[in-house]
């Protein structure tokens, strides 16, 4: 969005004062008319109990990443990142702890990242492609990963930031603590 010429402190309180005046549907779309868009996505890093991690290459894709997709309008990204790992690979996940948030103000598009671990780990193994999109589904040692998509980088990367423990670690402490 263009960037507005200065206006005068006057005008620019006076502006505000009307703008407060208005109805709040009104003010709420004047906002989001005047304001960025960007989607929203919720995407899972999961890995099993032998610290593989679960990728996927989509049809339109050179590279491997994680399965995740955009949020259903009011979906809880928690929800949203179940829902689309069951829908991509056909595998229940619980997400663990608090997720990332990865904001990529060039595409204009924000990745709530979590981790994640299969429900039953015993059927980890029958992780396959749901979905049109996905053409294959591997698991990966975390030090044998493939070439990965940008956004799958960008996710590693701030998990990585986030917590410097290996989340499998993170998950047997919560199981024998929580």
């Amino acid at each position: 969005m263009p960037r507005l010429p200065s206006v005068p402190p006057v005008l620019h309180r006076a502006l505000l004062d009307l703008f407060g005046r208005l109805p709040r549907g009104v003010r709420r779309r004047l906002v989001r008319w005047g304001s960025p868009s960007y989607t929203v996505g919720a995407v899972c890093v999961v890995e099993r109990a032998d610290g593989r991690v679960l990728l996927v290459r989509q049809r339109y894709r050179n590279h491997w990443g994680l399965p995740g997709g955009l949020l259903s309008r009011r979906e809880p990204p928690a929800d949203a990142a179940r829902r689309e790992v069951e829908e991509e690979v056909g595998l229940r996940v619980e997400p663990l702890g608090e997720p990332v948030v990865v904001v990529e103000p060039g595409p204009q598009r924000v990745d709530v990242v979590f981790r994640a671990r299969p429900v039953d780990d015993a059927d980890a193994d029958a992780a396959a492609p749901r979905s049109p999109e996905v053409v294959e589904v591997r698991w990966f040692p975390r030090l044998e990963l493939p070439q990965l998509q940008h956004e799958t980088v960008q996710a590693l990367m701030a998990l990585a930031r986030d917590d410097t423990e290996p989340f499998s670690a993170r998950g047997d402490r919560e199981e024998r603590h929580g």
